[in-house]
């Protein structure tokens, strides 16, 4: 993944990038590239800081979509965004399209960009509505 694609999807020098849904088949290139543009380590899923962004590898079977959005929300309404990744169709894991709208929809986020991460995963940025963001 080339840093061109990463800043495409918003990262950009300086910022704080937590990450969730870590495990052995994430696209350890992308994330190399994002902590090359921020500047520093991802943060994991313990971090209590302020961030700037999240990256959310989702899966099918790790559980209710909508919940961990609303979860990440006040990231998204402190002018944050996130970029979820989901493995694309065919693959394991696959996660279906309608499944991804529906619980951004749920948690009052669309898409406002999205990009191929790797062969196998899909990367979405979601956003708060403009009334609901700071930006």
């Amino acid at each position: 993944m080339s840093t061109l694609g990463v800043d495409r999807l918003g990262f950009a020098a300086g910022q704080v990038v937590q990450e969730f849904g870590y495990d052995a088949d994430v696209v350890d290139e992308f994330r190399f590239a994002i902590e090359d543009l921020a500047g520093g380590d991802l943060e994991d899923e313990d971090y209590t800081g302020t961030t700037d962004a999240v990256i959310l590898w989702w899966r099918a079977g790790d559980g209710d979509l909508s919940e961990v959005l609303m979860d990440l929300g006040t990231i998204v309404e402190d002018g944050g965004f996130v970029v979820l990744l989901v493995p694309k169709q065919g693959a394991a894991g696959a996660v279906e399209a309608s499944e991804v709208d529906e619980a951004a929809s749920t948690a009052g986020l669309h898409a406002s960009e999205s990009a191929p991460v790797g062969d196998t995963w899909r990367a979405t940025r979601l956003v708060a509505p403009r009334s609901r963001s700071r930006r």
